[in-house]
């Protein structure tokens, strides 16, 4: 009995996970309106803005947090980067710690 329930329980973990899995973008490459494709720099400046963005993207249904309209990685890399960066990314977290340790 235990057994079927903790193979039951990683079918439902696996089904759950696989839902959430992101589908194909079939705007990639394409261009919008204006004929832009976002590339890297709109991607690192969309990661920048994506805080404020979020906020009047829930008030706003013209307002999305992702351009769609995108060459693929690069402008996914700049985004992430410039993401990381107004978060705060990796160095804030190990800078603090090693203040405290000095303490």
């Amino acid at each position: 009995m235990k057994r079927t329930s903790v193979l039951l329980a990683l079918v439902l973990v696996a089904l759950v996970l696989g839902a959430c899995t992101a589908g194909p973008n079939e705007l990639r490459n394409v261009s919008d309106e204006d004929g832009d494709v976002a590339g890297f720099w709109k991607g690192l400046w969309h990661g920048f803005i994506s805080p404020f963005t979020f906020i009047v993207s829930l008030f706003s249904a013209n307002v999305h947090v992702f351009e769609v309209h995108n060459n693929g990685n690069w402008y996914v890399f700049g985004f992430l980067m410039g993401a990381s960066a107004i978060f705060g990314g990796s160095g804030g977290g190990a800078a603090a710690r090693r203040r405290n340790r000095n303490c």
